[in-house]
């Protein structure tokens, strides 16, 4: 509706319409666009472990428009669940709301297994007790990262998923291979998504098949999801993909597999904080540093415009941070989609962008009193300007973006006039 007043009142959308109703905070949002809060459903969340009681990638998200993410992504959580809430409690709230998958790569790690080494059946059966246990902390799913640990077989995923009887838990898998000759790795998982119960969603296709053949990847991606309801996927958009270096990512071959060469690989910690690798530099750094975050830049920026306008699909950052430092992704995702992929290039229509962030991830997870501007929804609130809105963070500096106004995250706020005044408004959100 355009010209229209929103009411807020205790955190949930109370009013819409032509009136201009009594108010104890106001704001004027002529000439902007208000929509509903972004929902990133493909992140990676803090690392307090390692990095610190701190929000290092949840104040990003916040500032970039973001007011809901899924986390424990591509099989790795990042800490237990039951640790992850605790330490939430403990600081009094987050910047954004979290919900969060479970991961099975992390199982086999914490179980000392290696990325090439299979796992017994009686370790598959452990494996899937824990996964119960996630679930029943109020984890949304499961996740897998097959090609961080090639060792997990086709089955054994089948397995791990039938700790979930519920058709609505998610199950989301990073691809086992790079779609470089064929789309073969697509395949695989639009054959998983067929024979498993709960939803099921392929992450970030952008880092998979944007080598040449995406449009190949869409074109089986959506005639599939015309029989299978269930199947879905996310992109980013970025022409640059980042793991740690020291993963089967960037084992042997890789570089000639890409056509690229070691220039083409940026680290981002120290002591190689954004530095260019030579031969010399990534050895070293897979040897001495291998949890270490590394950009690959070998992506076709022709194929992620493919998978970032093509109808299906949700825009997610699979934004990973350690120590503050890594992809910019982490800090511009939704801001660089509406400033120079609907904006500049007129790859997709504004309602289509704000569709795929809002509403499509909102039902995706569940949360259907979120991802929409509606009487009754939650106050998670975005308030943009559509013609300054953009992307600052870049391969060096992950500066907040241009052009959020306002955020407010169950009617409090969050961003007040492009400043952000409040970081503790967000909370844990269990499945339902």
């Amino acid at each position: 509706m355009t010209g229209a007043s929103i009411g807020v009142r205790n955190g949930i959308i109370d009013y819409i319409g032509s009136g201009v109703p009594e108010a104890r905070v106001r704001i004027d949002a002529a000439g902007k666009v208000v929509s509903p809060g972004f929902i990133d459903i493909h992140m990676h969340e803090e690392d307090f472990e390692k990095d610190g009681r701190r929000y290092c990638i949840g104040d990003r998200m916040l500032e970039m428009g973001v007011t809901t993410v899924c986390g424990g992504n591509c099989g790795h959580s990042r800490q237990p669940l039951r640790v992850f809430k605790e330490i939430l409690r403990e600081l009094g709230g987050a910047p954004v709301n979290y919900t969060m998958q479970t991961g099975y790569n992390v199982l086999r790690t914490r179980d000392g297994l290696g990325p090439h080494t299979p796992s017994t059946q009686e370790q598959r059966e452990k494996y899937r007790r824990e996964l119960i246990a996630e679930l029943q902390e109020g984890a949304n799913g499961i996740s897998f990262g097959i090609e961080y640990d090639p060792a997990i077989t086709y089955d054994e995923m089948l397995f791990a998923v039938t700790a979930s009887d519920d058709p609505n838990h998610l199950v989301s898998a990073h691809y086992r291979n790079d779609a470089l000759k064929n789309i073969d790795p697509v395949r695989e998982l639009v054959r998983f998504s067929r024979e498993i119960r709960p939803r099921f969603q392929i992450s970030h296709l952008s880092s998979c098949s944007a080598y040449g053949n995406m449009q190949e990847a869409l074109d089986l991606i959506n005639s599939a999801m015309e029989r299978d309801r269930g199947l879905n996927f996310d992109t980013y958009p970025y022409n640059a993909f980042s793991c740690p270096i020291g993963s089967t990512v960037f084992d042997e071959g890789c570089l000639e597999n890409w056509g690229k060469t070691y220039s083409d690989i940026m680290l981002t910690g120290e002591p190689y904080r954004y530095v260019r690798c030579t031969e010399e530099i990534f050895r070293d750094a897979r040897e001495n540093y291998p949890a270490m975050l590394a950009v690959a830049f070998s992506l076709r920026e022709k194929d992620i415009r493919l998978a970032v306008k093509n109808p299906a699909g949700m825009i997610a950052s699979d934004g990973l941070l350690k120590n503050g430092s890594g992809h910019p992704r982490a800090a511009g995702t939704f801001p660089r989609v509406l400033g120079r992929y609907v904006r500049e290039a007129g790859e997709l229509p504004l309602i289509d962008a704000l569709r795929k962030m809002t509403l499509e991830p909102a039902n995706r997870l569940r949360l259907f009193t979120k991802g929409r501007i509606a009487e009754g929804c939650d106050a998670d609130i975005t308030v943009f300007d559509p013609e300054t809105i953009m992307d600052r963070a870049d391969f060096g500096r992950l500066e907040k973006p241009d052009g959020i106004e306002y955020v407010l995250i169950g009617g409090d706020m969050a961003i007040e006039n492009g400043v952000t005044v409040h970081r503790r408004l967000g909370r844990f959100i269990p499945f339902r």
